[in-house]
C-alpha cells in the first residue's frame, strides 16, 4: 500500500505526534448557584474530569466514557469550547486538551463535587480557564432563550425560571425587564402553580 506524502517527501509518520485530551466542565445549579464538577486527584490537586482519546474514538464518546467511568454521569450531550494548545500547559508532555462544557440538573453530577465558580480556581492544569469559558458559554445561551438546557420540569413559574437566569448571571435581574424578555419564549399552561404562599402564580412552558 502505498504511503501518502507530503511536498517536502515526509509521511505521517515523520511528524511528531501529541497526546490529544478531552476536559469537560459539567455545569449545574445548586441552591441558586453556578457550580461547576471536579475531581480530586491523588496528589491533593483538583481538576476538571477528562481523559485521554483513544485511537478510532470520537472526541465526544472520549468525553461521555471519561464521565461515565470517573463519575457515573450518563446522558449528557457534550458541546465542544475551544482547544488548548499551550505546548507546556501538561507537565507530563505534550498535551494538546480539547474543552468541552455540558450542563446536567441538579443532583445529576453523580461523584463530581459541585463547586461554586469563585472556588473553582488553583485548578491542575489550565483548567482554571476552561471553567471561565465555559461559564461565559452558558450566559450567552441564557441571554437568548429561557431554559435552554431543561433544568426546569414543563410547567414553570417566571420566578423560578428567573432564578435560574440569575444562577447563571451571577446576579440579580430586574423582574419586569425579564417577563418581558422570555414572555415570546414561553405559552401559558393554563394551570397554576400549587403550595406556596399567597396569589398562585401562572405556570409556563417553553414554545
Amino acid at each position: 500500500m502505498s504511503v501518502e506524502r507530503s511536498r517536502s517527501g515526509r509521511d505521517l509518520g515523520d511528524y511528531p505526534r501529541p497526546s490529544v485530551a478531552v476536559d469537560t466542565a459539567v455545569l449545574t445549579i445548586v441552591d441558586d448557584e453556578l457550580r461547576v464538577g471536579l475531581v480530586a486527584d491523588a496528589r491533593g490537586g483538583r481538576r476538571l474530569p477528562g481523559t485521554f482519546l483513544h485511537e478510532g474514538e470520537r472526541l465526544s464518546d472520549a468525553v461521555r466514557r471519561s464521565l461515565r467511568q470517573k463519575a457515573g454521569v450518563e446522558d449528557v450531550e457534550p458541546q465542544q469550547l475551544l482547544v488548548f494548545d499551550a505546548p507546556d500547559r501538561d507537565s507530563r508532555g505534550w498535551v494538546l486538551s480539547v474543552a468541552h462544557v455540558t450542563v446536567v440538573r441538579a443532583g445529576a453530577t453523580g461523584g463530581l463535587e459541585a463547586t461554586p465558580l469563585v472556588d473553582a480556581t488553583g485548578l491542575d492544569f489550565d483548567h482554571d480557564a476552561i471553567v471561565v469559558h465555559a461559564a461565559e458559554w452558558m450566559r450567552e445561551r441564557y441571554a437568548e432563550r429561557p431554559d435552554p438546557d431543561r433544568l426546569l420540569d414543563e410547567g414553570f413559574t417566571l420566578r423560578e425560571l428567573r432564578r435560574i437566569h440569575e444562577a447563571v448571571a451571577g446576579h440579580r435581574l430586574q423582574p419586569d425587564t425579564f417577563r418581558r424578555a422570555m414572555l415570546p419564549f414561553l405559552e401559558e399552561t393554563g394551570e397554576l402553580a400549587r403550595g406556596g404562599v399567597g396569589k398562585p402564580a401562572q405556570l409556563f412552558r417553553r414554545r
